[in-house]
């Protein structure tokens, strides 16, 4: 069923998710701003509660009508945590104001999209077009390698761990846009989810290894595996650029797409590894 999950909400995604309605982090934002309080106990309470609830839904509905309705949670819940349908927007209004030459659209997009780390100032352009680059890379990952990792990985309790990192991940993007960075400092939610980052971005570290221009990402790939103070963030974007290395990094259209094109290759290649695993695994 996780395949079969996947393969639907990949495709519902691509054809349909085109801005924040199917989105959980816009969803969750209605119970964010009646927080009062910003605390390691109080994201750490929320998460659960929320997975929680995932829970209890999911086996109250446990065996109705052949188990359809557990089929259709699962979609709804996977349609509303994988995928990034604002962000597209956003990317896409990017390059729009490139070709028109909108300068001021183009820097408010981009710092849209480098929202959570953020970009350069008083810098080359080449190096805020390479911090655009791992701005995009991140949110491939957050909004779809990390998400379909833990998707499949908990198996029957999939969908409770992808509303779990959603609701992370929603946390975060709202401490950044709304609050200051001591408060998003204070609320823990950095060192969770980079703990959780941490194997996943392992695995898709792999993808880039691989599929870019790998002479110097296999070998960062593996000293990555013991680098423990290194965040997910900066190795995940540390392998990305090795692979993007004989890509330009100073046209403003050009080098985001690069960046783009690569991350979807590396989706889709997971997406395919995940299928063959599970047919590999019903002729076993």
């Amino acid at each position: 069923m996780t395949l079969f999950t996947l393969v639907l909400v990949l495709a519902w995604e691509r054809l349909f998710k085109l801005g924040e309605h199917w989105q959980l982090d816009h969803r969750l934002e209605v119970v964010f701003q009646r927080l009062h309080r910003v605390s390691l106990a109080q994201t750490l309470l929320l998460t659960l509660a929320w997975m929680g609830g995932m829970w209890g839904m999911l086996w109250l509905v446990q065996g109705m009508f052949f188990g359809m309705v557990t089929l259709l949670l699962w979609i709804i819940i996977g349609l509303l945590c994988i995928g990034a349908g604002i962000e597209r927007q956003h990317y896409h209004a990017y390059l729009q104001a490139v070709r028109q030459g909108d300068s001021h659209a183009s820097d408010q997009m981009a710092e849209e999209l480098a929202l959570i780390h953020g970009l350069p100032i008083d810098c080359s352009e080449a190096l805020r077009l390479r911090a655009l680059q791992n701005a995009l890379l991140w949110i491939n990952f957050r909004y779809y390698l990390a998400p379909i990792f833990w998707f499949v990985v908990c198996g029957t309790y999939g969908p409770i761990a992808l509303a779990g990192y959603a609701c992370l991940r929603a946390y975060q993007t709202w401490l950044a846009r709304h609050l200051t960075p001591l408060d998003r400092s204070h609320s823990g939610i950095d060192l969770l989810l980079n703990w959780l980052d941490w194997l996943p971005v392992r695995v898709a570290g792999v993808g880039y290894a691989l599929l870019g221009h790998g002479e110097k990402a296999l070998p960062a790939w593996f000293a990555s595996l013991g680098d423990r103070h290194s965040s997910s963030y900066q190795v995940l974007t540390r392998l990305a650029q090795f692979s993007l290395a004989r890509d330009p990094h100073s046209d403003p259209l050009q080098t985001p797409r690069a960046a783009v094109a690569l991350a979807s290759q590396v989706t889709v290649t997971l997406v395919v590894v995940v299928a063959l695993l599970t047919i590999y695994g019903m002729l076993l």
